[in-house]
């Protein structure tokens, strides 16, 4: 069932998408050569719990930790570790929050120090296609002209999307209907409807789409080694464009 949001919960969403917002925004600050994603996770927790949220990730599902920080080659759901971040990483922090009841989720790739040519293009491409799907993102139209306008613009770059992991819905629940892929033809799925919110996260591969899990259930990795890069916000669809709650630059 899709839940539409009226707009006293749609302010509570704002509110638990400000949080998501100012805290990536201040990992800018930890994001570095020789940091481990362990002490990102802790920096990230930290002002999680000083804005007066809850992490959404911990515990869910069994996952371990507070964030999803995944590097290179890894497309989500990578684990925090003492691995230590090297001079021209990407690294992905996928983040949710809970705030009185109701859920704010946003990922980005950031660079660590100087990148190559072709990892800042595959994340500046990854970026434009999450912005292109969101542009789609308005009462009329159905989901899949979100996915066909996020995989239309990734591949004609050369590049490829995710299949396995999409968007999805987001409210009370960490994840609700409808789900968003980032493929398909458009015009098929459920039509867009004022209040509804969703979480639009592309993943897209510089390699192949195929990817596999590690050994610890949960690590996503490109099945050829090659990078990958993710970004996502969470926004409510409104009769003109839509509305995004967890922007932060």
């Amino acid at each position: 069932m899709i839940f539409l949001k009226s707009p006293q919960e749609i302010e509570i969403m704002s509110q638990a998408g400000q949080i998501v917002a100012e805290v990536m925004r201040s990992l800018k600050e930890v994001i570095r050569v020789g940091a481990t994603t362990k002490e990102i996770e802790r920096f990230a927790d930290n002002q999680i719990r000083s804005l007066g949220g809850k992490s959404a990730f911990k515990g869910y599902r069994g996952y371990p930790s507070s964030i999803c920080a995944s590097i290179n080659e890894e497309v989500v759901h990578g684990i925090p570790s003492s691995k230590k971040l090297r001079e021209g990483d990407s690294i992905s922090i996928d983040l949710g929050v809970l705030h009185n009841g109701f859920f704010g989720d946003a990922a980005y790739t950031f660079p660590v120090g100087k990148i190559d040519e072709e990892t800042a293009l595959l994340m500046k491409v990854t970026e434009e296609a999450l912005y292109c799907g969101i542009d789609k993102a308005v009462v009329g139209n159905r989901v899949s002209d979100i996915s066909h306008a996020i995989q239309q613009h990734a591949e004609q770059y050369g590049f490829s999307v995710v299949k396995t992991f999409v968007g999805h819905g987001i409210g009370r629940q960490l994840h609700e209907e409808p789900q968003v892929p980032n493929f398909g033809p458009p015009g098929q799925g459920p039509r867009l409807r004022q209040g509804m919110t969703l979480a639009i996260e592309p993943m897209v591969n510089a390699g192949t789409f195929e990817v596999k899990v590690l050994e610890d259930g949960w690590t996503a990795v490109t099945a050829d080694g090659k990078r990958s890069a993710h970004f996502e916000h969470t926004v409510v669809i409104m009769p003109d464009r839509a509305r995004i709650l967890t922007k932060f630059n």
